[in-house]
């Protein structure tokens, strides 16, 4: 029987409020001792109050206004029951049957094929202690809470079985992180655990409306582990299937180590929360006053920057899709292109997408590392500088030291003498004396062999280490050849 993939993702994205959900506690817990941004309230205590975090809401209705989401008028708060060890006071204050927004929409591009993805809802929640897992050294282990995240502004994202691939959760997982960096909600850090990822997998017999059992699969860091996590999840369903086992409901832990998934509890139901209203919280109503303030504060969003990119610089598809995916990087481009308008919109975003990323890759660090040490007004001059004084080769080394150095490309040429030489004179010594040194080549150039003028070639851009003007090279060295071959002139 042939079956479909059926993934639904369930995003959970930290706020970057500069306080917790309910309480006056500093949210910037990442560098912080452990346990010193705590107050009564994020700790759990019995009597507090909490007071909604109004900065919170508003990025939540922003998010889900460029979700394509209506916002409630009427939402509220509730409490989802569960006793695990980061969760003090053994409930958390979430939302249920009253989200923010819902029924929204984003859409992702696949194998150049556009397709629309349903927001089932985003609402607004609290995130949990962190659990600082040790051992004794008779390998006895133990837990160590943190209490710093708890209380700290969650933002849930829940989007429909829409998703049909693991390339197309990857891409939907960028595309919304993308989202929610332009609107400066989230630093959207996977591996930081300020965007974080649980999906949702079954299977469906083509042509059937059925499906096998939803399993949930956690602990993914990366949009790489989503992508592995899916793969292997649906080859093992068909697997269990094919063999006419039963699947189960269930919560399963991606463990990337060994590539896998394995089980870890059967997976709840909402039930099992007994969510009921938080009662120490009054339902929030949103006027369509505030909905149209928050809508005002939008900024350009990735698809409209992109068509921006196409039409304003002429880019294709591809260069301005893949350029605005990081907000960060689409303002590199910008601020690189309208700092020299000698240099082509296209010259920038092939450097950028190609020799930069490179660099940005194998040094492991993002655009914003990368800018620290080559400023957007750098790149221009040495783009120029490929097209005379270096030659294409150079240009990219030059890059790679200004990455190192923090150097200009101009200091850097200076510095190690590479400027081309474009000069006959000096160039027509180089050659001839590579033309007296290789007598074989030049016979072989003389019965035709193309390849021997290659090589020659070669010969004398490493007699200049090269910095020999290559267009110059051909030219002289092929004067310089008929005049030794052909001293008299004649036949």
């Amino acid at each position: 029987m042939n079956y479909e993939t059926i993934i639904g993702l369930e995003v959970h994205a930290q706020l970057l409020t500069r306080s917790k959900m309910y309480c006056g506690c500093s949210a910037d817990y990442a560098s912080a001792p452990p346990n010193t941004h705590v107050c009564p309230v994020c700790l759990g205590m019995p009597g507090v109050l909490p007071v909604i975090n109004k900065q919170a809401v508003e990025y939540t209705m922003m998010t889900a206004l460029a979700l394509n989401c209506p916002i409630s008028d009427y939402t509220k708060f509730d409490r989802k029951n569960y006793p695990y060890p980061d969760l003090m006071k053994g409930y958390q204050i979430s939302q249920y049957d009253a989200p923010i927004g819902q029924k929204g929409w984003l859409t992702i591009e696949v194998d150049g094929e556009t397709k629309k993805i349903g927001i089932t809802r985003v609402h607004l929640e609290e995130d949990v202690a962190k659990l600082l897992h040790r051992s004794y050294p008779n390998g006895e282990e133990y837990s160590l809470v943190d209490v710093n995240r708890s209380g700290v502004p969650l933002m849930e994202i829940v989007g429909e079985p829409d998703l049909r691939s693991p390339e197309e959760a990857r891409q939907y997982l960028i595309k919304l992180r993308s989202i929610l960096q332009y609107l400066g909600v989230s630093t959207g850090n996977m591996e930081e655990g300020s965007f974080r990822c649980d999906a949702n997998i079954s299977l469906r017999p083509e042509g059937s409306q059925e499906f096998t059992a939803k399993v949930e699969v956690k602990n993914m860091n990366s949009f790489k582990a989503v992508y592995l996590a899916m793969e292997y999840e649906a080859k093992r369903q068909r697997q269990a299937a094919a063999e006419g086992k039963r699947l189960i409901q269930e919560t399963r832990g991606w463990v990337e180590a060994q590539g896998i998934t394995v089980s870890q509890r059967s997976k709840e139901y909402a039930h099992d929360y007994r969510y009921f209203p938080e009662p120490d919280l009054p339902p929030l109503l949103i006027s369509r006053e505030w909905v149209e303030q928050v809508r005002a504060k939008l900024p350009e969003l990735p698809e409209a920057r992109r068509d921006r990119f196409m039409a304003e610089y002429g880019l294709p598809f591809d260069d301005a899709n893949e350029l605005t995916k990081v907000k960060a990087m689409a303002d590199y481009f910008e601020e690189s292109t309208k700092s020299d308008k000698n240099v082509s919109p296209k010259e920038v975003s092939n450097w950028l997408m190609g020799e930069a990323s490179r660099i940005i890759n194998a040094n492991n660090i993002d655009i914003e590392a990368f800018r620290k040490k080559v400023k957007p007004e750098d790149l221009p001059p040495l783009i120029a500088s490929s097209h005379s004084t270096i030659n294409i080769g150079m240009a990219k080394s030059v890059l790679e030291e200004m990455y190192q150095t923090t150097k200009t490309s101009g200091e850097i040429i200076v510095l190690r003498g590479l400027a081309q030489i474009s000069d006959t004179g000096q160039l027509e010594q180089t050659i001839l004396e590579v033309i007296n040194s290789n007598a074989q080549p030049v016979s072989d150039y003389r019965a035709g062999k193309e390849q021997a003028f290659k090589f020659l070639v070669g010969q004398v851009m490493k007699a200049t280490k090269g910095r020999a003007n290559p267009k110059l090279v051909n030219e002289v060295l092929r004067q310089k050849l008929a005049q030794v071959l052909n001293p008299a002139g004649g036949e």
